[in-house]
């Protein structure tokens, strides 16, 4: 049985399907319910989270660990050490020690992994980045404006709930990990506007920071009136035409009076790249793209969502064979493992010179 110090749930879950494994996470309580099994026995189905992901781990009756776990408020943060499985119900405990983290453990706790942290900060500055580059000064104003108003709540959200980049801070990564793509796609189709596309991916789902938020202290992300009525884009539509008319009021603003394209034109295409880039009305994007940049971004979109999931099944799917994974929703089949690429070859200086 390997033995590992602290990792997270998401290193867990990996390290388990590949075998019994001694370590501890620190994990907040979710979600803790109790029901019965088919012999009318009790049974603690339980969800814990953290800045990368969640668990599930039901409790039997009989485990010294039950009591202490149902005692816990939901919300509360914990050490869980023992050994760790993945079994026929998921993942398996034994010898579960479970204790509540000190202040100091909390702070770091919810300050995330380094790693990902750090990755994270590293997409923020891309993204402030590609926005200083924008020759179209509304356009750079209105992405300026936001965020400097949202850049801290834009750090907190997620791209989704379940699927792809389901996890605090994980908008930031898809939207920039979006603009670097589109980047490259306008330097292939020079007749995609650039600014107009770059400030697509930046806002197409900023209807999330109500939607998909985390609390300042908390890995659980809750619901919201907003989103559940309105939903991400109509919220998207909303907060860009109310930043539009801030920078509008701007000292600068006179200046833009003689751009061309107008200045009602920009803010209307950039909302109908808000309003499609879900591809499908039965998707739930009110209309279908009709520009360039919108079917551009609907692609964009959906590969970097796409290519997360393939990410995420690689580091948790159990393998049915060698080089195949067991399918993840809401990806259509099995995941097969992708061919490496070839590196370069080193050559001596006189292959090198032809």
């Amino acid at each position: 049985m390997a033995r590992m110090e602290q990792v997270s749930l998401m290193e867990l879950g990996k390290l388990a399907a590949e075998g019994q494994v001694e370590a501890e996470v620190f994990a907040q309580i979710a979600q803790c319910a109790q029901k019965m099994t088919k012999s009318n026995k009790p049974y603690l189905d339980v969800s814990f989270a953290d800045a990368e992901g969640t668990m599930g781990l039901k409790v039997w009756e009989d485990k010294p660990w039950f009591r202490t776990l149902a005692s816990l408020p939901l919300r509360s943060f914990v050490s869980l050490r023992g050994q760790w499985a993945k079994g026929g119900f998921g993942m398996e405990a034994a010898d579960l020690e479970v204790r509540p983290l000190d202040e100091q453990e909390k702070e770091s706790f919810l300050a995330g992994s380094g790693t990902l942290k750090k990755k994270q900060e590293a997409d923020l500055k891309e993204i402030c980045v590609l926005i200083k580059g924008m020759n179209d000064p509304r356009i750079r104003a209105l992405c300026i404006e936001f965020i400097e108003q949202f850049g801290e709540r834009l750090q907190r959200a997620a791209a989704a709930r379940t699927y792809h980049h389901a996890r605090r801070g994980g908008l930031v990564e898809h939207v920039a990990g979006m603009m670097r793509t589109a980047s490259a796609v306008c330097q292939a189709n020079p007749e995609l506007n650039r600014d107009l596309l770059l400030a697509g991916c930046l806002f197409h789902d900023c209807g999330k920071l109500w939607e998909n938020c985390y609390p300042k202290e908390d890995f659980t992300m809750p619901y919201s009136e907003a989103g559940e009525l309105l939903g991400h884009i109509p919220l998207g539509i909303e907060l860009v035409n109310n930043l539009w008319k801030r920078i509008m009021a701007l000292p600068e603003a006179e200046s833009w009076k003689t751009l061309d394209p107008a200045s009602p034109d920009v803010r209307m295409h950039l909302l109908h790249l808000i309003a499609s880039h879900h591809g499908e009305l039965a998707f739930g994007s009110p209309v279908f793209p009709k520009t360039p940049e919108a079917v551009a971004l609907h692609y964009i979109d959906n590969l970097d969502a796409k290519l997360e999931m393939f990410r995420g099944a690689y580091e948790t799917s159990e393998a049915l064979a060698p080089k195949v994974l067991q399918r993840k929703a809401p990806l259509p089949a099995n995941v097969v493992l992708p061919l490496p690429s070839v590196l370069p070859l080193e050559r001596d200086g006189a292959d090198a010179m032809q």
